[in-house]
């Protein structure tokens, strides 16, 4: 039987190694992504991972179960450490290509592809920062609203108005760029 989050973050307060090294195998991808989309660098996305699963050794026992999920309280985390590396103009220009499979079936659908995706990653950086994490925790990382209010230390009223003018903020922004 698989171990929940809650059960190897409780462990890994104990000092438990292998409990950390399964939490970080399974989570460390959300965290990576949500960084990644919040500060547009990869090599940033991955300063913004270390940090936060270096906190999570120091303060995994001030992890309350049931106040959040495991997933929103990391995010929460690296919500910090990407908007003090965004504050800081410490990040990186948006990347392009490279994160793109390097083997393509038709050239033409990867630079077309690569073109979209860059096009997004453009309007989403545009977009405030308030209004870029609701988007980012909602429709990129899938978290529920309310994993999404947590992660943000906001309401949830507030999470979906950001989200509503977030969403309406990139559309705007792409309609713009075409």
């Amino acid at each position: 039987m698989t171990p929940s989050d809650d059960d190897l973050i409780a462990a890994v307060a104990t000092g438990d190694r292998d409990a950390f090294a399964a939490l970080y195998r399974r989570r460390r991808p959300d965290v990576y992504r949500f960084a990644l989309h919040m500060i547009g660098a990869p090599a940033a996305a991955e300063d913004v991972a270390q940090e936060v699963f270096l906190a999570l050794i120091r303060h995994a026992a001030r992890y309350t179960p049931g106040r959040s999920t495991v997933v929103a309280w990391l995010l929460g985390i690296a919500r910090n450490h990407a908007l003090r590396r965004i504050t800081e103009r410490r990040h990186e220009p948006l990347p392009g290509a490279e994160l793109e499979p390097a083997v393509e079936a038709d050239p033409a659908d990867g630079m077309e592809r690569a073109q979209d995706v860059a096009r997004l990653r453009a309007a989403l950086a545009g977009v405030p920062v308030v209004f870029r994490e609701a988007v980012v925790l909602c429709d990129l990382q899938e978290l529920s609203y309310q994993d999404a209010a947590d992660a943000a230390g906001c309401a949830l009223g507030t999470i979906r108005s950001r989200l509503h003018r977030g969403r309406a903020l990139l559309a705007e922004r792409l309609r713009r760029e075409r």
